[in-house]
């Protein structure tokens, strides 16, 4: 089969690769869609040694059974392996999991490829007429369901009775968004730096958009501050953003150096959570909400074959997309 492989930093290629072997338990699918994720990027960047070459990325995917208990089925993926006998899985916190694995890191390969293998009990069954394309996003779009629901087990007042501001406007903030808003949260706003970006984020009509250091009107103080990018840059402005007692949600992974302001988090009150993933019981309730539309249109979405993959990623890293997500097509 066709996958595409990490050589190395900036280097991936479309090669033959052998068709996966499912182990007990598992599935082969046939992947019809793949979203390219920040941690792809990172790791074709080079900056993710859990991560190392070569290997196949992906870890955004649906497609349809080939080999398994429910072969022809239509199916998005799960792509977070977890052991289902822990404690943390028990309680059901799987995605704390410390056996956890992930699709597109060792020891799975990931689903840059025609075919992935996958525990069945990690795949959820898409509704006929949901494009794989659509059914392909419930991964990143569960990420902010999760964070959504860990900031409303915290927070004083409903999350919809105050002011939410995301930082990113990728499809992790995307999806955030989407989630609050899904909650009924009215005070919405999405920070995003990229102008390529910026006139898709305003057409969707899902917030108020702005791009930090650009003018215009800002947000103010947030009762909660959604870090969907991760930077030093990002964590600075959400603990400059959130108001006293407010709360930051750290989701996103970008790496580098720490700009939490600590001074004015002990000061203020401020509550920081990290938040990983989601579990499963998140997957399967984002799925749900997708397959019933409320998530709206995905006109943020923009669609390549899996051959264009290399140029794909080499044009998000340039920031050359004004889409939110790309999804790539074997």
């Amino acid at each position: 089969m066709r996958a595409l492989v990490y050589r190395g930093a900036g280097a991936l290629a479309l090669e033959d690769v052998a068709m996966p072997v499912p182990g007990p338990g598992e599935a082969v699918v046939r992947v019809d869609a793949v979203g390219i994720c920040g941690s792809d990027l990172h790791a074709y960047q080079g900056h993710d040694p859990r991560r190392p070459p070569p290997l196949v990325l992906g870890h955004e995917a649906a497609g349809v059974v080939m080999a398994g208990t429910a072969p022809g089925e239509r199916v998005t993926i799960n792509p977070l392996v977890t052991c289902g006998a822990c404690d943390a899985c028990v309680a059901g916190r799987d995605n704390l999991c410390p056996e956890r694995q992930i699709l597109s890191m060792p020891p799975r390969p990931g689903a840059f490829a025609e075919a992935v293998a996958v525990p069945e009990r990690n795949l959820v069954a898409v509704p006929e007429g949901v494009p794989m394309a659509e059914a392909a996003l419930v991964e990143p779009i569960a990420c902010g369901w999760h964070a959504f629901s860990v900031a409303a087990r915290g927070m004083a007042r409903p999350v919809s009775a105050g002011r939410v501001v995301v930082l990113g406007g990728g499809a992790i903030g995307i999806g955030a968004a989407l989630v609050a808003r899904h909650h009924g949260v009215a005070d919405l706003w999405i920070a995003e730096t990229n102008a390529l970006r910026l006139p898709v984020l305003e057409r969707l009509g899902l917030a108020r958009i702005y791009s930090p250091g650009e003018g215009g009107p800002l947000p103010g103080s947030a009762d909660l501050v959604i870090d969907a990018h991760g930077s030093k840059a990002t964590q600075a402005a959400a603990t400059a953003l959130a108001r006293p007692g407010g709360h930051v949600l750290h989701i996103g992974l970008a790496g580098g150096r720490c700009g939490l302001d600590l001074r004015r988090v002990t000061l203020q009150e401020i509550t920081v959570i990290g938040t990983y993933t989601y579990t499963m019981a998140d997957f399967r309730e984002t799925a749900r909400a997708l397959f019933h539309g409320r998530f709206g249109d995905f006109a943020w979405v923009e669609e390549r074959q899996l051959a264009e993959g290399p140029q794909a990623l080499a044009d998000l890293v340039g920031g050359k997309v004004a889409a939110s997500k790309l999804v790539l097509r074997p």
